[in-house]
């Protein structure tokens, strides 16, 4: 099976100027923290409840028992044999990772046209904001009799989620009655938290509803895609073992203490360098591929908020406990850079101007594709564009953006994908995985909790009038409240 490459050429100072490219003496410099980081990590993995309590677990997952992997395989095609259309809730990676899933490994225009579904259900998206207008509309226009629910919470106190959801169940219980619960399916936590509770209570009034699978523990949910991602997988007709192959082998490749075996180390390696050395914060993200945007798009959320930190980490190791990682709140570091979604070509008519006349403070990553499934020739002769075909043009505009970048100093780097399938698709996720993981250990952070997504959550529980909410919370809300002067508003 061809395997992804890294191709690191254009970050160097060689091709970029040692200003802004990474020179021998850089990597020199901290050849240390990368061999010391690659250690810790392999060290905290090793011990299976350690990995738990670090939320580390999300590495084991493209090692999931194949009767396991089966079982959500035959459940997902059941559900796509009985239902015209399937409605998945959820934010963040849980929404994330869905959509990346289906925009890379399903048809393009899928739910457009029945002959590339090949008798599977539509698929739809909601619970991932609070806009109305979306989920009115699929509302009244879905066939309720036809359409299963999948919720995916971990604790089902997420608003946007809970509201979708409060929403589904009134529309399929009016619609239905009271087995209402047979077409709603639920990935949450397997012990505790409000959605589990509601799972239990209504599983003992009807055996066949709410039917379950769990939210692995240690498993965060940007982390998750191989964990909460599987039934629509199999529910849109992809072999669920071939992602797990690919994110297996890339992980192997993963574990080497040596960063020229090690892509995702070195790849970790170079981006620390230039972002603290030659100040590039801005992390850019744009695949060669249509159907690879939403992948960045799933990359902006797993960098920004696995590194995206105000305090450093303190690392604790209790006698006979393992390690255990808090915030050090004497140490504020506000580090991690800030990543931007794109795509080639459409995106080199916009945001390509200020790559390469703007600030010079951003590091572009190209994602190439070598082969595509479907290829088109122009017709004609004696045009420029004559005889070649799609495929050609897309490698040229890659190739000329690298040459331009360069021309100005701007340093870059490609991830090459052999083809988008199941295999490199799931190489490709757990590679981007893996890198973070590494950079969170080069900066000394860490880059398994998100802290800073609480406070618009907590505002909200107190506007709300949450039960619980903690005190301390409560009354930094109370007094500081946002103040909105009159005046500066015109």
């Amino acid at each position: 099976m061809s395997q992804i490459k890294f191709d690191f050429n254009n970050m160097f100072s060689s091709a970029v100027g040692a200003r802004h490219g990474v020179t021998r003496g850089d990597i020199d410099r901290i050849s240390g923290r990368a061999a010391a980081a690659q250690e810790h990590l392999s060290k905290v993995l090793a011990g299976p409840s350690q990995r738990i309590a670090l939320a580390l677990e999300w590495t084991q997952l493209p090692l999931q028992d194949k009767k396991t992997v089966a079982g959500i395989q035959a459940l997902g095609s059941q559900i796509a044999n009985k239902f015209d259309a399937v409605l998945f809730l959820g934010i963040g990676g849980s929404y994330l990772g869905l959509k990346a899933a289906q925009d890379a490994l399903c048809p393009p225009y899928f739910n457009e046209f029945p002959s590339l579904r090949k008798k599977k259900p539509r698929i739809y998206f909601e619970g991932n904001n609070l806009d109305p207008e979306t989920l009115s509309v699929l509302l009244r226009r879905l066939n309720p009799r036809k359409t299963a629910v999948v919720v995916i919470s971990k604790s089902g106190e997420t608003s946007e989620t809970k509201a979708a959801f409060m929403m589904a169940q009134a529309w399929l219980k009016k619609a239905v009655g009271s087995r209402f619960g047979r077409q709603v399916f639920v990935i949450t936590d397997p012990d505790s938290g409000s959605l589990r509770k509601y799972v239990q209570s209504q599983q003992k009034k009807d055996a066949l509803s709410f039917c379950d699978l769990p939210l692995l523990k240690g498993v965060g949910g940007r982390f998750s895609e191989f964990n909460m991602g599987l039934l629509h997988l199999a529910i849109v007709g992809v072999e669920i073992q071939r992602v797990l192959d690919g994110a297996r082998d890339m992980a192997k490749r993963c574990t080497a203490s040596q960063p020229m075996e090690n892509p995702a180390l070195l790849y970790a390696l170079l981006h620390t360098i230039l972002y603290q050395k030659k100040a590039k914060a801005l992390a850019i993200l744009m695949p060669f591929s249509e159907t690879l945007k939403s992948t960045a798009d799933w990359y902006v959320q797993l960098l920004a908020e696995s590194l995206g930190k105000k305090y450093g980490r303190k690392i604790e190791r209790p006698a006979g406990a393992g390690e255990r990682w808090s915030q050090d709140y004497s140490r504020v570091v506000n580090l991690g850079r800030t990543p931007i979604s794109a795509r080639g070509t459409n995106d080199l008519h916009s945001i390509q101007q200020n790559n390469i006349e703007g600030e010079n403070n951003k590091v572009i990553t190209f994602i190439r594709v070598k082969k595509f499934g479907r290829d088109l020739r122009i017709p004609g002769k004696g045009d420029l564009l004559s005889g070649k075909s799609y495929s050609q043009l897309l490698a040229l505009a890659q190739e000329a953006t690298e040459w331009a970048l360069v021309q100005e100093s701007r340093p870059n780097c490609a991830i090459i994908l052999p083809e988008v399938t199941a295999y490199s698709w799931g190489a490709l996720l757990f590679f981007f995985e893996m890198a973070v993981a590494y950079e969170g250990e080069l900066l000394d952070v860490n880059a398994f909790d998100q802290p800073g997504v609480e406070g618009y959550k907590n505002y909200m529980y107190y506007k709300l009038g949450k039960p619980g909410l903690a005190k301390e919370i409560a009354e930094k809300i109370r007094n500081n409240p946002l103040v909105k002067d009159q005046r500066w508003i015109i």
